[in-house]
């Protein structure tokens, strides 16, 4: 399994009691749809490796795991900071007009039909999202508004906005370093 085939679903923050269980952090809109996992895969030394889960308890956006084989507290502090991850096929299909976060990047930006640039990225900072747009080779941030995100042609891997006023140009505009008399 390729990292390009999946989507991250959380991370192992620490270990809980001495049996091997793990606490994870689910980064996902809906944690208590993962209560039922019966696998997952673990980035170890930068490939992703199975692992079968014994038991799962979520509760708000963590877990407590015990995957199988992993019986005490040495064999868990291994997987302190790993990333899960499960295949992009397991996600639900979204109803017309609606996409997952993964899905933006790559698509072309528009305003008023000139381009922007390309999503590189989709960042959350505190629960505010934002597009990481390379635009001629300048970062620009957009905030994934509905207000600002008009229209999303997945297909087409186009997203039309309408940014705030001066919110391009502030990223754009030359850097001046010359002193001013």
């Amino acid at each position: 399994m390729r990292q390009d085939d999946c989507y991250q679903l959380g991370e192992v923050i620490k270990t809980h009691g001495l049996n091997g269980e793990v606490s994870i952090l689910l980064d996902v809109d809906f944690p208590n749809e993962y209560q039922n996992l019966e696998s997952v895969f673990l980035e170890q030394s930068g490939k992703l490796v199975p692992f079968f889960i014994d038991t799962i308890q979520v509760n708000g956006n963590k877990a407590l795991v015990q995957f199988e084989d992993i019986e005490s507290l040495d064999e868990a502090k291994a997987l302190v900071k790993s990333k899960l991850y499960l295949p992009l096929s397991t996600l639900p299909d979204l109803e017309e007009g609606k996409y997952y976060y993964h899905e933006l990047v790559g698509c072309e930006v528009f305003e008023d039909k000139q381009p922007i640039g390309t999503v590189i990225n989709v960042i959350d900072l505190n629960g505010n999202q934002l597009l990481s747009v390379d635009a001629s080779g300048k970062e620009v941030l957009i905030p994934l508004k509905d207000e600002i995100l008009l229209s999303a042609d997945i297909k087409k891997k186009k997203l039309t906005v309408k940014l705030p006023e001066g919110l391009l140009d502030m990223y754009l505009e030359e850097d001046s370093d010359t002193p001013e008399d």
